[in-house]
């Protein structure tokens, strides 16, 4: 804890003359904070006994500091009743705005300043929480934090600064935020399809199986050495990795190691942490999904084995159909089946659709394999009735079907007039729009085919 030398008097938003300091607070305390830096940091607010009564955080220290001496500060409603009894304070700079709300969150849960706990507003403060029990530990906020199997950071004093910093360090650690439970070894995560963290190297997506166990932990204890206020240690520790991976010839994982340093020596230039803005995110959970689907569509049973149909034109011409299947909401690859359809011409989606399940159910039929619990159409009303009188036509029971029309995103069911909207954020909507997306591209990809074939006869 220290203070610097002496420096000119703040302008601007600052301290602009001896007159913001009018009588607010320690007149001592006042002139003193001319003399904080112009950097983040930690302020701690003391009373006439040298007791710290306040710990606050701050992107310009002197700013922020001499604020709590302007007449303002005398009328705000969280501030005024106490003010006056700042007879002293001190500092402690730090490199980087994330360096200070740890700092700060430190120093609140080991002194527990009075004037903190009155600013709860009868809420718990926010915790940073890593779910250490897990194969693939989670990040998260939480004001309810768990007894066992977590390691919890906190209290913090503004959720927002929480969140910017989290975002800010997910972009440097990678790890991820979401709610899935992701086993070490589950080969059906093979096939998962990531949210959009991974595809801007936000998260190394463990759900995809893109990161070992023991590589996503060692990112994970890089970022609770952070935490722990250890940071210089870290540095040292990452450098050291970096020259090794280097004398191996191993290029691409120094380069990794150059970037984490570098974006972690940088964390000062990240602005005003609360401005950091996290993409919108709809990954989907499997057993979420599963549990949702059961409840909207009255299913007796969760729809373990998921089929969904999708119909694709080549210039008009060629039409092929895609057939993908998920198992307990995760995509199986090898149930993934594709179709030339043969006994129509031109463009037409109700007979098309009509020929492959035709042939798909009577297939399964004659070599005896179970229907899936639940058969998506890609379509409305229309796409399903042809559906159903596929199965009409065959004498086969159908299973549990549905069409998904893409523009409202409406779930049409057989028999009924009505079609059923369920919430954006529905989870069981998601699922639904995941194998309807991966019918989609898996029929996109089959086009793909047999354009390049097309070219090159």
């Amino acid at each position: 804890m220290a203070t610097s030398d002496p420096t000119p008097p703040a302008t601007g938003q600052e301290i602009e003359n001896s007159s913001d300091l009018e009588l607010i607070g320690s007149q001592s305390a006042a002139e003193k904070v001319r003399s904080f830096p112009q950097r983040p940091g930690v302020y701690l607010m003391k009373d006439q006994a040298g007791v710290v009564i306040y710990v606050g955080k701050a992107t310009n220290l002197r700013a922020r500091a001499g604020s709590y001496f302007q007449k303002a500060a005398a009328s705000e409603m969280r501030t005024a009743h106490w003010v006056g009894e700042i007879a002293d304070l001190d500092f402690i700079e730090c490199d980087s705005e994330v360096d200070a709300l740890l700092v700060e969150s430190r120093l609140i849960k080991d002194i527990q300043p009075r004037r903190n706990k009155d600013q709860k507003d009868d809420k718990t403060f926010p915790y940073l929480q890593i779910t250490i029990g897990e194969d693939f530990p989670r990040v998260e906020i939480t004001r309810e934090p768990e007894s066992k199997g977590v390691k919890l950071y906190g209290p913090f004093t503004s959720v927002g600064s929480l969140r910017g910093a989290l975002q800010v360090l997910q972009k440097i650690f990678k790890f991820r935020t979401c709610s899935l439970d992701i086993d070490d070894g589950d080969q059906r995560w093979r096939w998962f399809r990531p949210c959009l963290l991974a595809t801007i190297r936000q998260c190394t997506a463990p759900c995809n199986m893109r990161v070992t166990k023991e590589d996503y932990r060692r990112d994970i204890r890089r970022l609770m050495m952070f935490l722990e206020g250890k940071k210089d240690r870290l540095l040292a520790r990452m450098e050291r990795e970096m020259a090794e991976h280097s004398k191996t010839l191993n290029f691409e994982a120094a380069a990794k190691i150059r970037d984490e340093l570098k974006m972690l020596r940088s964390l000062d230039e990240r602005g005003e942490l609360e401005s950091h803005e996290q993409p919108e995110v709809f990954y989907v959970d499997p057993k979420k999904g599963l549990a949702g689907l059961k409840k909207s569509l009255k299913l007796p049973e969760l729809p373990r084995t998921i089929e969904g149909i999708d119909i694709a034109h080549l210039g008009g011409q060629q039409t092929v159909a895609s057939l993908v299947q998920f198992i307990d909401g995760l995509p199986n690859k090898h149930g993934y089946r594709r179709y030339k359809i043969e006994t129509v011409r031109g463009v037409d989606d109700f007979r098309s659709i009509h020929e492959v399940v035709s042939r798909r159910f009577q297939r399964k039929v004659d070599e005896g394999d179970p229907f899936p619990d639940l058969l998506l159409i890609d379509g409305g009303k229309g796409q399903l009735n042809a559906a159903l009188a596929a199965f009409a036509t065959l004498d086969i029971k159908p299973p549990f079907i549905l069409g998904l029309a893409k523009q409202q995103e409406e779930i049409f069911l057989p028999g009924e007039s009505e079609s059923i909207k369920l919430s954006r954020h529905s989870f069981g909507l998601r699922l639904l729009q995941y194998v309807r997306d991966e019918a989609h591209r898996f029929a996109q990809h089959y086009h793909h085919i047999l354009r390049n074939k097309s070219q090159l006869e």
